[in-house]
């Protein structure tokens, strides 16, 4: 009955005791920053576990692989790359980054620059869907963890949600509309698309929304 209770989906992103009160605190406390940091980085590494089982990347790293391809750097420097030239596009939106913005556009790019060399190779397709779903399992306790903290969306989430509020088109359109043109860009440039990409698409979403449910529970007990 415990594991069923914590293994249910939250609806909404929950308050934790170390959630700040204002998404544009410039001062949070250390304990907030210290669990973003953390949240932050094991989304890196499963980003990283991901790319290393090269049978397919989430669809931002899709396009970050394409463009670190194309100028010749590694994947952690198109991710930053990426997730500052999504910044610029908020401007036209007037949306306003928090200290979880830039933080997230750092430290996914620098685990991901620092991980993915030390991560295995699968030798066969079995253990290249294991290591996926290891990795997309990090990559949504990471979620979980960093968006409780409340320090505001990371790039990619605040140029969507800004998007919605601007054209009125439904969240859920958007959001698809972003990451399938994304995913078609980033293909075209080399980047990896296959079973990892159809496998983090469909298991994302429900992954993340049982992190959220068992963060907000644990916060609560504090």
């Amino acid at each position: 009955m415990v594991i069923r209770s914590f293994l249910k989906p939250a609806k909404e992103v929950p308050t934790t005791w170390w959630s700040s009160t204002n998404p544009m605190d410039t001062r949070p406390r250390i304990s907030t920053l210290t669990i973003l940091c953390i949240g932050l980085w094991i989304f890196g590494t499963g980003d990283a576990i991901l790319i290393a089982a090269g049978i397919g990347n989430t669809p931002w790293t899709v396009l970050a692989e394409g463009i670190a391809k194309m100028m010749g750097g590694s994947i952690g420097q198109a991710t930053l790359l990426v997730s500052f030239a999504v910044l610029f596009l908020w401007i036209p939106l007037k949306e306003r980054p928090g200290v979880g913005t830039i933080l997230n556009a750092i430290l996914i790019a620098a685990a991901i620059e620092y991980m993915l060399p030390v991560m295995p190779t699968p030798d066969g397709t079995f253990q290249a869907v294991i290591q996926v779903l290891i990795g997309v399992v990090l990559v949504g306790i990471g979620s979980g963890i960093y968006l409780t903290a409340n320090l505001g969306p990371g790039p990619r989430d605040g140029w969507m949600t800004g998007i919605q509020r601007i054209s009125g088109v439904p969240i859920g359109s958007v959001r698809a509309g972003i990451e399938i043109s994304v995913v078609i860009i980033g293909w075209l440039l080399g980047g990896t698309v296959g079973l990892g990409t159809l496998l983090f698409a469909i298991l994302i979403g429900p992954i993340v929304a049982v992190s959220l449910n068992v963060a907000g529970r644990v916060g609560a007990e504090h």
